[in-house]
């Protein structure tokens, strides 16, 4: 076996995070995979590269070593990355999403708000792939979410922007569920339900829903793990399974979204790049269009547009400049 980049990758992320754990969490796999891939490493180092301790790890002497090369290896690849699209013509800005639903129009507002310029937008289920990716320059930006205390670690080199400061979690449920006629629901009132998992397992979610629950006094029961959308709702429709759903979903045939008491469980959506790779007016633009996307979809249902209304400090409001185009206030970013 001889190292690669994901290998060096591996290794800074293990001493940055002190721990197999953590660094298994940024880099969005196991820890047990993880685990094994140091193993295969130190043996073409030939030693141990950290100590393991009740505390985390510390790296060896070899280690330090490693870790010092590594670093300068990954930043000259950083810096080519970089450099070759500052040179090359008509090259595409690279976009990676986790599934908001403001995904759905976003293409369309990115083709009026940044008209001639060449984008590819690819859609993942990891927020920790997406940061990971971004990192490594395989993004030049990337749009996520995180749920509630949650955030998500970015990579050295960029700068991120919250469009979304915060949002209510709701229940998608069958029309035929019992409580589908309620206009507001209480978590306790759905204890032995059976969950649909979500897809995005990284940004805090199934935590904060767990925890919600708990403080509702139950324990939720995750049985189903789809990333089909139209399957998810069809489990959903057919009273096999509920799931949490940001409130700016659309109508699903068979199935009803309601707010849940208290707003347990609240989300926040983020726009970040690579400042080497993404000039600040081609970051505002990006920012531009996923505003317009996520406010398109502002009223798909009444009961968010009731909430949104009443908190207009949330809102990232699109004015216009006397040349026509959007202004978003400075008070947005954070």
């Amino acid at each position: 076996m001889q190292l690669e980049l994901r290998h060096l990758e591996a290794v800074c992320r293990i001493a940055e995070a002190g721990s197999l754990g953590r660094a298994a969490g940024r880099l969005g796999v196991s820890q047990p995979a993880l685990s094994a891939q140091l193993r295969r490493i130190e043996r073409v180092a030939g030693g141990e590269l950290f100590l393991r301790g009740r505390h985390g790890v510390e790296p060896t002497p070899l280690g330090e070593f490693v870790l010092s090369k590594a670093r300068l290896v990954l930043g000259e690849m950083d810096a080519l990355s970089a450099g070759a699209r500052a040179v090359a013509p008509h090259t595409p800005l690279r976009l990676g999403c986790i599934l908001l639903v403001l995904v759905d129009g976003l293409l369309g507002q990115l083709e009026q708000v940044m008209a001639g310029q060449d984008i590819a937008v690819t859609v993942e289920h990891s927020a920790t792939t997406l940061t990971r990716q971004l990192g490594a320059g395989r993004y030049d930006a990337v749009l996520y979410g995180e749920v509630n205390d949650h955030e998500v670690a970015l990579p050295e080199g960029t700068t991120a922007r919250t469009l979304v400061p915060r949002e209510p979690f709701c229940v998608r449920l069958s029309a035929a569920h019992p409580l589908a006629g309620k206009e507001r629901i209480a978590l306790a009132e759905l204890a032995g339900e059976s969950w649909m998992t979500l897809v995005e397992d990284d940004d805090g979610g199934p935590e904060a829903l767990i925890a919600a629950c708990a403080k509702a006094g139950f324990t939720p029961s995750l049985r189903h793990r789809v990333a089909d959308r139209k399957m998810h709702y069809d489990l959903i429709a057919a009273g096999r399974a509920i799931s949490m759903s940001q409130p700016t979903a659309p109508h699903a045939e068979g199935t009803v979204l309601r707010p849940l008491e208290g707003d347990p469980v609240l989300g926040r959506i983020r726009l970040a790049w690579n400042r080497a790779a993404v000039p600040a007016r081609h970051a505002e633009l990006l920012y531009r269009a996923a505003v317009r996307a996520y406010l398109a979809n502002v009223d798909n249902n009444a009961f968010y547009r009731a909430w949104w209304d009443a908190r207009p400090e949330l809102h990232p409001v699109l004015d216009v400049r006397d040349d026509g185009e959007d202004r978003v206030p400075r008070r947005d970013q954070s």
